[in-house]
């Protein structure tokens, strides 16, 4: 199988502090653009409401890697799915896709909110988040991912229980 190297392009700054599973909404975070690359090659990103972030689960280890079916988030409610219709830590490249919201382009700062990547995640890819280049047609999900991910997932970190009540 051939292998790429892919460099990491910007780091997030701020934002989430630790891996949650829930509670990933309203919290502010910076994606800074490394200084390698040019001012210029963010002009015009001011203009979009929302971006598309490639970025590598770094506090992930190749051990995490899981290459078989199981049940998400380990409720045995839910039907063992396999590894790469999971989106988490443990896929073979350990890479995730966001789409966070723009809020100001500051020099090599992008501000966003609602980007559910830890401080310090390497970003690997950047671009505007184009609707016609979103899925097209209807979309189609078993009942699962909405049970898991609807009630929490993007919540107000600031709404999440204390751990002492939980």
């Amino acid at each position: 199988m051939p292998t790429y190297e892919v460099k990491s392009i910007a780091t997030v700054v701020g934002g989430h502090t630790r891996v949650q599973d829930d509670y990933q909404g309203g919290v502010e975070s910076i994606i800074r653009l490394d200084e390698a690359y040019p001012l210029e090659t963010l002009q015009g990103f001011e203009q979009f409401s929302h971006l598309t972030v490639t970025w590598r689960f770094h506090l992930a280890a190749p051990e995490d890697v899981q290459l078989h079916a199981r049940s998400p988030r380990g409720n045995p409610n839910w039907p063992a799915t396999g590894t790469f219709v999971h989106r988490n830590h443990r896929r073979p490249n350990q890479l995730a896709v966001s789409y966070p919201r723009l809020l100001k382009v500051e020099g090599r700062d992008l501000v966003v909110t609602d980007l559910d990547a830890v401080d310090g995640t390497p970003v690997i890819d950047l671009a505007p988040y184009f609707e016609q280049m979103g899925p097209q047609g209807p979309i189609r999900q078993p009942a699962w991912p909405g049970e898991m991910l609807e009630p929490n997932y993007w919540a107000k970190a600031s709404e999440r229980p204390s751990e002492r009540s939980l």
